[in-house]
């Protein structure tokens, strides 16, 4: 059973929260935000119970082409429900201890809390969006 204190531990040393600014008018969503978390083949089981703790998002095998890169698994959330219920109140009340990883949250909350307002459907927003993405890791 993963507590609090050993996810966040995980999520500073291997976790990341991030974001994509699509440009294409094809594509739906403008801002696709994310949470995950990469591991190495054999450590594929903490990646599952992840997954149950939070109750959402996914494990994908990633293949690295990069000499001397195994096999790896990573746990991703993109859904923003997810994010915004569930992965964003638990580093609220259990944030990352690291000052970059905490940075990068605070921004990834702000951001999020932007596209849930829809600042990414007018020109300001994004600007703002854009701003703000340029501050993360």
């Amino acid at each position: 059973m993963l507590s609090a204190n050993y996810i966040v531990g995980l999520v500073d040393g291997e976790g990341s929260f991030n974001l994509r600014l699509n440009t294409s008018q094809r594509r739906r969503a403008k801002v696709e935000m994310r949470f995950s978390l990469k591991l190495r083949a054999e450590d594929k089981e903490i990646l599952d119970e992840l997954k149950n703790y939070f109750g959402c998002g996914n494990v994908y095998r990633q293949i690295d082409k990069r000499p001397n890169h195994g096999l790896c698994y990573r746990y991703e959330v993109q859904n923003r429900k997810e994010l915004w219920e569930k992965i964003i109140p638990f580093f609220e009340k259990n944030p990352p201890q690291l000052a970059s990883k905490k940075r990068d949250f605070g921004i990834f909350k702000k951001i999020a809390s932007l596209v849930k307002e829809n600042a990414d459907k007018t020109e300001e927003g994004t600007k703002e969006i854009i701003a703000l993405k340029e501050k993360m890791h």
